[in-house]
């Protein structure tokens, strides 16, 4: 029998698709029909037999790529209870050490923040009740070419929605969608974890300025921007507390390596490069700037049509640290020419990926700091000596911590070592299927697809060496430690099953 509702939000209570009342009411989309009432298609959920309030259930995570694997590795540290007692002091054994996670990256659809700009809001609220079917189901493939799913996969007892674009756009969305449902499944998101996360950083009374530096689609979603200031309110903060958003366009896809955006074996500038250049007039590399920019050259993280870099006509960012850069400095001009600007005090990574940079970014916030353009410091006066860097999967942890105990769900009998890693790749089964060079979707087949037509995109496989490329092998291995392992360990266990050659499994 279904359990009643008990949605416990994560999310921005502004951040919501604006003008779009898809979800508000008891009609199904396409997608949710498909789920909820065709027993024939593939994401069909018998919700009617689900096993909910079943603490042993694992814990579903969920971003657009592998950027949301810094929220789980947040998870995973999170050591701030004594687990016998779960009173209120480290014990150096995780707090969610006997909790399985089931991670999945939709890779092949990412970038979300894209969409938005493209004026598919509708395709990506699709894409993200996809990824929460697949947590609410039962199927994966094995492999990219496998024709039939396996079928062995867990149910969850809690989803957290480890992408700010996807909480950002579908907080009424997914609330509508676990209510039709009809599951007692708690949702936490990282907006409202981030903003509280951040005032915390500031005195009641205090003057300063935020910066928010995420994708352009969560920026254009304002998600982060209204939930500070409506927090500021309720929360009784009485300061000029001024926020300045930055779109980071190019930084997720960089990380993800996306060929459009960075493309680490090109020697000179590209016929498909998308990122900010000298001509781009949405994002200008600004000539004046190129001092204060101080971009890497070395190793082509820079593509310039000459040799001497003062006499590029084309000029393009191939680097995910080189891309920090740019969008730093043009957030720091946008406070710079405000002549009411207040010192920035704190910054948000409003976006999965970029805490993977964090050391990227104290080093170019502290560089700017430093900065002289004829003898004056032109930014340290608008720049707090020791700017915060906000990761809101810290507070995500503390969320989910207290909602698990609150409706005693935490698993006193499992592993974090069983934790499991999906990606989504194309499906090349689909005949509507096109891809690039790289075999991913084309960037216009990407986004030219219409929200409706409900097909097998993707096939969700297991994490291996075929699905993700050494370099971001590499940069999990070095920056998330913790969950690599886990990942390391749930591939050479379904490496077993799945019969993978040793240069496909992750070492």
């Amino acid at each position: 029998m279904r359990a009643l509702l008990f949605l416990v939000l994560g999310f921005a209570a502004c951040g919501s698709l604006q003008g779009d009342s898809q979800g508000d009411d008891k009609t199904l989309l396409p997608i949710e029909a498909s789920i909820l009432e065709d027993r024939e298609n593939f994401y069909y959920v018998d919700v009617d037999n689900y096993e909910t309030g079943d603490a042993t259930l694992p814990i579903g995570v969920f971003d657009s790529g592998t950027g949301g694997l810094t929220v789980l590795d947040a998870l995973v540290r999170y050591d701030q209870h004594e687990n016998e007692s779960w009173i209120t002091g480290a014990d150096d054994m995780a707090d969610f050490n006997a909790e399985k996670f089931i991670y999945l990256a939709d890779q092949a659809n990412m970038p979300y923040g894209n969409y938005h700009a493209e004026g598919k809001t509708d395709l990506l609220l699709e894409h993200i009740i996809k990824d929460a079917q697949f947590m609410l189901g039962n199927n994966y493939y094995e492999n990219a070419t496998a024709k039939v799913p396996k079928t062995d996969k867990q149910h969850i007892k809690a989803l957290v929605i480890a992408c700010n674009t996807a909480t950002a756009y579908g907080q009424e969305h997914i609330d509508a969608f676990i209510e039709k449902t009809g599951l007692d499944i708690p949702v936490v998101g990282v907006i409202n974890a981030g903003a509280l996360g951040t005032l915390e950083h500031f005195q009641k009374d205090e003057d300063g300025s935020i910066g928010v530096f995420a994708t352009v689609g969560t920026i254009a979603s304002k998600g982060y921007e209204n939930t500070l200031l409506e927090m500021k309110t309720d929360l009784g903060y009485t300061g000029d507390i001024q926020i300045y958003n930055q779109g980071g366009y190019g930084v997720a896809e960089a990380v993800d390596e996306e060929l459009g955006f960075i493309d680490r074996s090109a020697t000179r500038p590209r016929n498909d490069y998308r990122g900010p250049s000298l001509e781009n007039e949405n994002y200008l590399i600004d000539r004046t700037l190129m001092d204060v920019y101080d971009f890497d050259f070395d190793h082509n993280k820079m593509l310039c049509d000459s040799e001497n870099t003062d006499d590029c006509t084309i000029l393009q960012i191939n680097s995910p640290d080189n891309y920090v850069r740019y969008h730093l400095v043009s957030m720091m001009e946008k406070i710079r020419n405000n002549p009411n600007a207040k010192p920035l005090k704190a910054l948000v990574l409003g976006c999965t990926h970029y805490p993977y940079l964090t050391s990227e970014i104290n080093e170019i916030l502290e560089d700017l700091y430093d900065y002289q353009r004829d003898g004056d410091y032109i930014y340290r006066n608008i720049m707090d000596d020791d700017i915060q860097i906000i990761d809101p999967a810290e507070h995500v942890a503390k969320e989910l911590f207290d909602i698990l105990e609150e409706r005693d769900l935490f698993n006193k009998e499992g592993s974090m070592a069983n934790s499991e890693f999906f990606i989504s790749v194309p499906n090349l089964d689909n005949k509507n299927v096109q891809l690039g060079d790289d075999q991913r979707f084309t960037y216009d087949y990407k986004y030219g697809r219409n929200a409706g037509e409900i097909q097998e995109y993707v096939k969700v496989v297991p994490f291996s060496k075929e699905n993700i490329s050494d370099d971001i092998l590499e940069r999990l291995r070095a920056s998330i430690p913790e969950t690599y392992k886990l990942i390391h360990a749930f591939n050479a266990e379904s490496a077993k099953v799945a019969d993978l050659s040793d240069e496909n499994r992750i070492r």
